[in-house]
């Protein structure tokens, strides 16, 4: 009797050995926990993706709503960009998304670093579309048309090939004429957080246009002015921007009979 209790004493240690050893194994074997910096975290995704992220996204990674992400992305920006420490980058906040892009103020070394042809700025023509665009978005082709004085045809193609305007959707009336606006990109070239950004008066935007010397990606050198002969290229001014727009909804109630696109359409396909 006193040899099977303790054999059953024995068996019992071995087991509880073999429960301790397995614990020590499990506590080796786990990671320990790790501490997320939020804005470190931001700073590597960012820069890693050289392209805005959306705060859905981020929200995603960081476990927090978009509009939670967003108030913290917005606030780091401003002790970023304020930062006493030197840096050649600058973190932009949009509506949507942010994104990490180098200051204006360093174009030249980094061309001259990475080998980057300068190609073509915007003409006169193409900086007037577009102030006219940003200001009053969105609109049609006329309704630029109508406030240059001039076609627009080219302009508007130029600024749709460099992805600074795009489609957001049509007129309700007769013909549905295309509506116009700016881009996310717009903003990012221009270092604008969202349109309220823009300038007091147009030809504060068009110094604005002047100094980012926007350029188009696989181009010559030289600007879109020599491929633009039958542009007539007006001067803009803030008279113009502040014409009634009833005047321009009014031409462009004037369709075919039977209701088809107006030429609007020429200029993007959906």
């Amino acid at each position: 009797m006193t040899m099977r209790m303790k054999k059953m004493t024995e068996n019992i240690n071995t087991v509880e050995e073999a429960e301790e050893k397995a614990e020590v194994l499990e506590a080796e074997n786990t990671e320990p926990e790790r501490a997320v910096v939020f804005e470190e975290a931001l700073e590597a995704i960012l820069f890693a993706a050289g392209h805005p992220i959306s705060y859905a996204t981020l929200g995603r990674v960081f476990d927090m709503t978009p509009s939670k992400v967003k108030d913290k992305v917005f606030e780091y920006s401003l002790k970023y960009n304020d930062s006493p420490i030197p840096r050649g980058v600058i973190m932009l906040t949009f509506n949507d998304a942010c994104q990490l892009c180098t200051k204006q103020y360093y174009l030249t070394e980094i061309r001259n670093a990475l080998g980057i042809k300068k190609s073509g700025s915007l003409s006169t023509s193409s900086m007037e579309a577009l102030a006219i665009i940003a200001y009053n978005q969105p609109v049609t082709r006329a309704f630029v048309d109508t406030l240059r004085r001039a076609d627009s045809s080219y302009a508007m193609n130029n600024l749709l090939d460099r992805g600074l305007i795009e489609s957001k959707g049509r007129l309700d009336a007769p013909g549905r004429p295309m509506l116009y606006g700016t881009t996310q990109d717009f903003l990012r070239c221009f270092g604008l957080k969202d349109l309220s950004m823009l300038p007091g008066t147009s030809d504060e935007l068009m110094e604005v246009f002047d100094k980012a010397k926007i350029s188009a990606p696989d181009t010559a050198e030289g600007t879109d002015d020599q491929s633009n002969e039958a542009e007539n290229n007006n001067t803009l001014d803030d008279s113009q921007i502040q014409i009634e727009i009833d005047e321009v909804v009014q031409n462009e109630l004037v369709s075919s009979p039977d209701g088809e696109p107006s030429a609007d359409d020429d200029i993007i396909e959906e």
